[in-house]
């Protein structure tokens, strides 16, 4: 497809080429399986799909997938940029479903230790794999369900209760996510809200619109499962910067425990001020 980054150009050809394969080949393939160049920036092939309705139409956005050089990785996430220049290399790792972490007998078992507190710290909400020669079972990389509402609830139930583990409980009835030092980060980060409590869907809608609002173009990734004043009880939620999506979950059951359970991934992340305006929607 030509060279570079996803261009506006660019786009418009992913979207013709897209549109040419389900018409030429409507029967013929379960996965179209798109390669970025070495760098390129997630973003925009994410957006080709969610927001251009002829695409949404026929193809949905599975899941991004980041291969990740375990040698020489660390030296590009911890590369300090310009103010305003955004690094490549931790946007690829802030977008993804899945993380494949390849090459691991290059480096030792401290490194890959190392490598993997970076990556998490970056991006609490993907599943991680440790391959050699990038071979990795391929139920890990088609079928992810990354932007399916129904497989989210699943994914945030997996993500937090291993976030969950890692950290006491604060005093508060909740767990405490990533970066509990400090509130404010310039860099890419994730930041975990895990609370019991009952929510007011109409509050949540408010205030997820106005930080998209404010902070659409700083907010990569966001899921979440809440307990709502509804019948049904539990939502499930799904954004990428400026877009929202949310449906009603399957019902609590009878004896399960109401947990909220929301992850944000983003640069310049207010977790204190994320926090308190989730507070703000407690019933």
């Amino acid at each position: 497809m030509g060279r570079g980054s996803l261009s506006l150009k660019m786009r418009g050809d992913l979207v013709k080429m897209l549109l040419k394969l389900v018409k030429e080949k409507r029967e013929k393939f379960d996965h179209i399986v798109i390669e970025t160049t070495g760098l390129a920036k997630p973003s925009p092939v994410i957006e080709t799909f969610c927001s251009d309705e002829l695409v949404s139409r026929h193809v949905k956005l599975d899941g991004v997938v980041t291969m990740v050089d375990c040698k020489h990785s660390m030296q590009h996430l911890n590369e300090v940029k310009p103010r305003w220049v955004v690094n490549e290399a931790v946007e690829q790792v802030a977008y993804a479903d899945r993380i494949i972490l390849n090459k691991i007998d290059l480096v030792n078992d401290i490194e890959l230790d190392m490598l993997t507190r970076k990556i998490k710290l970056i991006n609490g909400m993907a599943q991680i794999k440790q391959a050699k020669f990038g071979v990795v079972d391929m139920d890990f990389v088609l079928g992810v369900g990354g932007y399916d509402l129904e497989r989210i609830e699943s994914e945030v139930q997996l993500d937090v209760d291993h976030e969950a583990s890692h950290h006491c409980e604060d005093g508060h009835g909740h767990h405490d996510g990533h970066h509990h030092d400090h509130t404010h980060d310039s860099s890419v980060t994730s930041v975990s809200i895990v609370s019991e409590g009952m929510l007011d869907l109409d509050e949540v809608n408010d205030w997820l619109e106005r930080l998209v609002d404010e902070k659409g173009d700083d907010l990569y990734r966001m899921k979440g499962v809440i307990s709502v004043n509804e019948s049904t009880g539990r939502y499930v939620l799904q954004g990428v910067h400026s877009m929202l999506d949310g449906c009603p979950g399957k019902p609590w059951g009878p004896n399960e425990k109401r947990i909220n359970k929301l992850v944000f991934i983003g640069r310049n992340l207010d977790e204190a001020a994320l926090r308190k305006a989730f507070k703000g929607c407690l019933i």
